[in-house]
């Protein structure tokens, strides 16, 4: 691909501009398409209208910011050893003070240059070349640079390393014949890195070469299991805790699982310029939500991962502290494992789907706070979703089905889920309510997050939450391709695979978003998933926190967070 001079637009932004122009396209959509193929977040923001920084959602603090004191987090501490294994949003927020990712999305849903300072695509999305931010020093004097990029790319998509960034990354992978028989005679597939995908160009670029367009590629990057370990990260042991090297403005000084984590300020300048904590200091209360509540009653924290929605107004109460609200693309999904009976039968599928009432769920379950789920795992925030005809409880259906499914005096079935948040528990209550009248009996098997996680991939039905991803072709890569990692449902339908190959190569929203409409409508017949709601988040800060914000993935962006 030959290289475009740095500035050079992406010969699809006139396009997007135009269309801004004609208000066939919003300021976020604007602003996020532009920005992926490679546009400057500045450029952007002024050619919509914006001043740079300013956003779409809230101004700047108008305070100066000062250095100096301990946030104090309140979190579950848990294992960080191998960032590319991570599977847990609060891992992420673990590492992320050391560890930080090539491209982050921002406060505004927006993908912006991180440790990568600029990239530029083809016309036909297959080529990206990313050019990395020089003079970045590691946290053992080391320069980052290609070396760094090209190791995690390779050991992510390396099936033995178990990434689910081999989903994220999908569109640098190949389907191959190990050459083995499994139980039945069949062939052995396995997924790799295809050759020659990830291309090393110099010590501050690298290109990658995709097998099909996507024009997720820069927001896949800024997911939390794509922090940038260093390139000696196996050599030296592949634990994080153990050799805590990194690039970001923070050293680990101190952790220990389930119960606190400490960190502070690198000596030396950071790349991102000013860093105004001196410590961050997260402490795990556990899962009880009273210990949280009480240790900011007693001042003895400053804010949090999260607040769950039972807790919104109580903490209204105390005084000081301010509730911060985003609205996301977090869910839940009862997800039904199309492989173990009884649910590889889809007609008891589509008779579980019959009987819920998404509305009432939303309303019972979280407060009305987000919008109800339709079954498919793409949300009203997502810019190209689809608006489909509205899923309606009808238990004479569901009837039917059961019948067609050869449980006509119904069936018992089992759903495993979480006990807190207590919202997850709640929302498998009000599923087994709304099945009983069809003669569907749902036993509810409530266990510890890390019982629940070490299984979530192979209980029959399981309730998963499911956090942010700014877009909802990233979603379906990850979770409902064919043979990727976390495919928890195990479905495998290779018209789905080609229609989401063919919307990851349109720019256009609209085109994307009628092929969305497709890909919606199946994940909706084989009704693999019950989808209870679209959450909205909170967390809570006492007021002399500023600069700190509910980012759509709960990821702690603390770098510029400061005490007052």
């Amino acid at each position: 691909m030959p290289e475009r001079r740095k500035g050079a637009l992406h010969p699809h932004i006139p396009e997007l501009r135009e269309k801004l122009r004609r208000g066939e396209i919003d300021r976020r959509d604007f602003l996020r398409t532009a920005t992926l193929l490679g546009m400057s977040s500045a450029a952007a923001y002024v050619m919509a209208g914006l001043r740079p920084g300013q956003g779409v959602t809230s101004a700047a603090h108008a305070q100066t910011p000062k250095k100096g004191g301990n946030l104090r987090v309140s979190m579950n501490v848990k294992a960080i050893t191998d960032p590319a294994t991570y599977d847990w949003s609060e891992k992420g927020n673990l590492a992320r003070h050391m560890t930080e990712p090539l491209v982050r999305i921002n406060k505004d849903n927006i993908a912006e240059p991180y440790l990568a300072e600029r990239w530029e695509a083809s016309e036909d999305l297959k080529t990206w070349t990313f050019h990395l931010r020089k003079g970045v020093k590691w946290s053992n004097g080391d320069d980052f640079g290609a070396d760094d990029v090209v190791f995690n790319f390779e050991r992510w998509l390396d099936p033995a390393t178990g990434s689910s960034n081999q989903g994220r990354f999908s569109s640098m992978t190949e389907t191959i014949d190990t050459g083995k028989k499994d139980k039945d005679g069949k062939p052995v597939m396995s997924t790799v890195g295809s050759a020659g995908a990830i291309e090393k160009v110099d010590d501050n670029t690298v290109r990658f070469h995709l097998n099909r367009p996507d024009l997720s590629l820069p927001e896949s990057m800024g997911d939390y299991p794509a922090l940038i370990a260093h390139r000696r990260f196996s050599d030296e042991g592949g634990d994080l805790v153990k050799n805590p090297v990194g690039t970001g403005p923070f050293m680990l000084q101190d952790f220990a699982v389930g119960e606190k984590a400490v960190y502070t300020r690198r000596p030396e300048s950071w790349w991102g310029g000013d860093v105004y904590l001196d410590q961050i200091t997260y402490v795990d209360h556990g899962d009880d939500p009273s210990a949280q509540l009480a240790a900011f009653a007693s001042d003895q924290i400053d804010t949090n991962y999260r607040t769950n929605i039972e807790q919104v107004d109580v903490m209204k109460s105390i005084p000081n502290l301010v509730n911060y609200e985003t609205v996301t693309a977090q869910c839940g999904v009862a997800r039904m494992k199309v492989t173990e009976p009884p649910f590889d039968n889809k007609a008891l599928r589509k008779a579980i789907q019959a009987c819920i009432d998404n509305d009432r769920i939303l309303e019972v379950v979280y407060f009305g706070r987000g919008a109800p789920g339709e079954d498919h795992h793409v949300a009203p925030i997502h810019p190209e979703y689809a608006e489909l005809p509205k899923l309606k409880q009808d238990y004479e259906l569901a009837k039917k089905y059961l019948v067609e499914a050869g449980y006509p005096d119904g069936i018992q079935i089992r759903i495993d889920c979480v006990a807190n948040p207590t919202w997850e528990q709640n929302a498998c209550k009000a599923m087994a309510e709304m099945l009983k009248p069809a003669g569907i009996d749902l036993a509810i098997n409530i266990m510890p997050g890390g019982t629940y996680w070490d299984r979530w991939l192979t209980t029959p039905l399981g309730f998963t939450s499911w956090t942010h991803r700014p877009l909802g072709v990233q979603v379906l890569n990850l979770a409902y391709r064919s043979g990727v990692a976390w495919n928890e449902t195990s479905y495998a339908n290779p018209e789905f695979d080609k229609l989401l190959d063919e919307a990851g190569t349109l720019v256009n929203v609209e085109q994307r978003r009628q092929v969305m409409a497709k890909l919606q409508q199946i994940l909706q017949e084989d009704a693999i998933i019950h989808q209870s709601s679209w959450r909205s988040i909170f967390i809570t800060a006492h007021e002399r926190v500023k600069g700190i914000y509910a980012q759509v993935a709960e990821e702690h962006h603390y770098n510029k967070v400061w005490l007052a």
